[in-house]
């Protein structure tokens, strides 16, 4: 046990008992959770501060139909190693984790902050997302490490908090950064962040030393695993914007994702110590969680990704508006998770219930915002957005507490990984999904909207562009361009672009309406799935059976029980 003073002292010489949870001195839990929590500040912060920079990033290096690919790129990579880190920290421990995943975080801004090109930026995003996926997925494992599950709502319901506090920060930050220096300082103003918190862990974090004994590598599951969730989004995201989905690249992106999946399946279940144990999946509480996690998910980015771009495209608010304005919707996350966290510790659990009266306010979120237009109240639209945050803040902490709650501690890692790797499947598809039906349903309404007088007035080529790239709706240079050269050509230059706009906001508008309906499609997926979650006791313990039976017992059948 770490209760004795010189463990307090030296807390790199404790090593988790069997059956029950270090006793940490308070100032020891404050500095531990604290460096928790700031790591995940670090990683969520760059999720949601490129949310209001990203107009203006388009509208300096172009190509519209990317949009979504300098946020889908920093999903793949984080989805991918999230699985990854987490079975490696189960083997070598959290701190080096933690230490080597800011590390990378810090070195991936600084190149993103430098970047030329479209290409560049979204290469080096996805640099960003292996060290933010290492510290999303320590995080959660950490507070299942430190505290029993009937302790656990509450801390997670501060790590959930915490994502949302970064929420709330990063859009205002990112709006006031682009406007007042570029949007080249979104991502550089990590830095000064991230070496603090990197110099924390490495002075302060406890060095738990892991009790695994088996620390073969499956370093082929990896490589699928890594080859599979990438091609699979980036065929989601080609499809309908790029290149037809009947295209042969986007055919051969989901043909190599499906024969990666069939293979990986294949090849854990003989692996000698796989990434991903497919065991953990007969227990019916994870299997539940995890599909309801993927579904879920989808509604992590419709808020943070593709409301900025209403609020800016549409109502023609400044990114520093923008980020005020979304500060409602991040600031009713932070409530939802910390209520959530609250009720589940308080109450027994009820983490079914508690996911089910979230997702039900998220939807409802999701089809008020799918009703918005031009013409929608500002007060109106800030209150849709609330009801997404507050939901969504409230889904966040529940399903990793219910599988924590259904397993032994010695396969904390993999299912707390698994819940975190099904969330950001499912946001990393559900972005990719999503982009894909806005820049689709964008492109074919253009051309068919625009007034006669607006469509003769330009070039086929112009209309072309506008479609894959509206920035005159967001750049006031792009709007005195087109004027100059519609007024050139011989026309009221002034009145057309003035159509133009319009007609880009009525377009812009039904587009992202799709994008909220088809996320209010899966978020009911997401209700019904849960309706079959099982509700167990919290422990109090590690230990899942009874003293007298075996720990090689199938979990699910003692749930069952």
């Amino acid at each position: 046990m770490a209760n004795s003073a010189g463990q307090a002292d030296d807390p790199s010489a404790w090593a988790p008992p069997a059956d029950d949870f270090p006793v940490l001195p308070r100032r020891q839990i404050i500095i531990t959770m604290g460096g928790v929590l700031l790591a995940l500040f670090l990683a969520a912060l760059d999720q949601t501060i490129v949310g209001t920079a990203m107009p203006r990033i388009i509208a300096d290096l172009g190509e519209f139909d990317k949009f979504t690919w300098v946020t889908t790129a920093y999903l793949v990579t984080s989805t991918a190693i999230i699985p990854v880190a987490g079975k490696l920290s189960d083997i070598y421990g959290r701190k080096i984790f933690f230490i080597g995943g800011a590390a990378i975080f810090i070195i991936g801004s600084i190149l993103a902050g430098i970047s030329q090109s479209m290409n560049q930026l979204i290469l080096f995003r996805a640099l960003q997302g292996v060290g933010g996926g290492i510290l999303f997925a320590n995080a959660f494992i950490a507070v299942g490490d430190l505290f029993p599950p009937a302790d656990r709502g509450k801390y997670l319901g501060f790590i959930a908090a915490t994502f949302g506090i970064a929420s709330i920060v990063g859009p205002v930050v990112g709006g006031f950064i682009t406007d007042a220096l570029s949007w080249h300082w979104v991502f550089l103003i990590n830095v000064p962040i991230g070496v603090p918190i990197m110099l924390l862990f490495v002075k302060f974090f406890p060095n738990i030393k892991s009790t695994v004994k088996e620390r073969h590598i499956d370093f082929f599951g990896i490589a699928l695993l890594v080859v599979g969730v990438s091609t699979l989004v980036l065929g989601l995201s080609w499809g309908g914007s790029s290149f037809p989905w009947s295209s042969p690249q986007v055919i051969a992106m989901v043909v190599v994702a499906a024969l990666c999946t069939i293979t990986f399946i294949f090849w854990e279940q003989r692996a000698r110590n796989p990434v991903m144990p497919l065991g953990v999946y007969k227990n019916p509480i994870v299997a539940v969680s995890v599909f309801a996690v993927f579904f879920s998910g989808f509604g992590m980015f419709a808020g943070s990704v593709f409301v900025p771009l209403y609020f800016q495209g549409v109502l023609g608010e400044s990114p520093t508006s923008t980020g005020s304005i979304l500060t409602p919707m991040m600031m009713g996350t932070v409530v939802g998770a910390s209520l959530a966290g609250q009720l589940m510790a308080r109450f027994g659990g009820h983490y079914k219930y508690v996911s089910l009266i979230g997702l039900a306010i998220l939807g409802a979120g999701l089809f008020l915002s799918s009703q918005m237009d031009i013409d929608t109240n500002r007060g109106m639209a800030i209150l849709n957005i609330i009801l997404m945050g507050f939901g969504l803040g409230m889904s966040l902490p529940t399903y990793s507490l219910a599988v924590q709650n259904a397993v032994p501690h010695n396969q904390l890692g993999v299912v707390t990984s698994a819940v975190q790797f099904m969330r950001s499947i499912g946001g990393t598809v559900g972005l990719a999904v999503l982009g894909t039906v806005m820049a689709a349903r964008f492109a074919a309404n253009v051309a068919e909207e625009l007034e006669p007088q607006a469509t003769t007035a330009l070039t086929p080529d112009l209309i072309a562009d506008i479609s894959r790239n509206p920035r005159v709706l967001v750049d006031s240079e792009a709007l005195t361009a087109l004027e100059n050269t519609l007024t050139e050509s011989g026309a009221n230059g002034m009145d057309i672009a003035q159509q133009i706009v319009h007609t880009l906001r009525e377009v812009l508008t039904s587009a992202l309406s799709d994008v909220f309906l088809v996320t209010l499609g899966v978020t009911i997926i997401a209700i019904i799935i849960t309706l079959f979650l099982k509700e167990i006791p919290l422990r109090t313990s590690n230990a899942v059976t009874e003293p007298e039976e075996t720990p090689t017992q199938d979990v699910a059948a003692h749930v069952a029980d």
